[in-house]
This record gives C-alpha cells, sequence and structure tokens, in this order.
C-alpha cells in the first residue's frame, strides 16, 4: 500500500486488489484498512500539534478511502456514519486524540521517572 501526502490531498494507490475488489467482504476490508492504512495516516501525529485543518484534511481522506472501498460515490449521498459502520471503523480524528493522549501520558510517565532519578542519585539531598 502506497500512500503519500501532496499539498492539501491525500493519495492512495493500492499496491494489491483487496480495497477495490468486489468479491472481497466489507469487513475484510474494514479489518484491512485498519491495520494497514491507518496507522499510515497517523504515522508521526502524536508527538506534533495539529491544527483543525490537518483534522478535517485526515477525516476526507479517511472518507474518500471508506467510500470507495464500499463503491460509493458522493452522488450516491450516504451518510458518513453509515459508510463507517458498514465497514466497521471508528472516525479517524477519535484515533489522533487517542495517539495524542497515549504519547502525553508516556511523556508525562517519563519526567516522573526522571524527577526521581534525580533526587535518588543526590542522595535524597538537596544541593
Amino acid at each position: 500500500m502506497l500512500i503519500y501526502r501532496c499539498k492539501k490531498t491525500i493519495y492512495f494507490f493500492p499496491t494489491s486488489g483487496v480495497l477495490c475488489d468486489k468479491k472481497v467482504p466489507l469487513k475484510l476490508k474494514g479489518k484491512f484498512y485498519r491495520t494497514k492504512v491507518r496507522p499510515t495516516l497517523l504515522c508521526g501525529t502524536e508527538c506534533c500539534a495539529v491544527k483543525s485543518q490537518h483534522d478535517n484534511l485526515v477525516s476526507v481522506a479517511e472518507m474518500r478511502m471508506l467510500r470507495w472501498m464500499s463503491g460509493k460515490t458522493r452522488h450516491d449521498r450516504t451518510r458518513n456514519d453509515t459508510n463507517r459502520e458498514r465497514v466497521g471503523v471508528a472516525p479517524i480524528v477519535e484515533k489522533l486524540v487517542e495517539n495524542r493522549l497515549r504519547w502525553f501520558g508516556h511523556v508525562e510517565r517519563k519526567t516522573r521517572r526522571c524527577r526521581g532519578k534525580k533526587s535518588r542519585s543526590n542522595g535524597g539531598e538537596s544541593s
């Protein structure tokens, strides 16, 4: 799966026919999406500041991908929630927030451990 970002759009080029094959069930396509495509979209978003524009860009790209997987177009006028339920995935913006909170917890735990090591190395005495 090759995904690259160019200015304001995100392009998807599948290297396998899994996502565009009509014989493959939507649930399997959703699993493939959750394991291959979503981690690529979320790569590096946990430690950088993301604007609301970026959130919108990623959610638009996600909906394009989900519609493409299910064989729907915008002219079919199906709701985004219906498309997500059909494929079985959660909104990507929620996953962005989860990644940021997970990273924040990691950083917070690391700073607590570092503070504890400094006080132990001084023998508990402040200089």
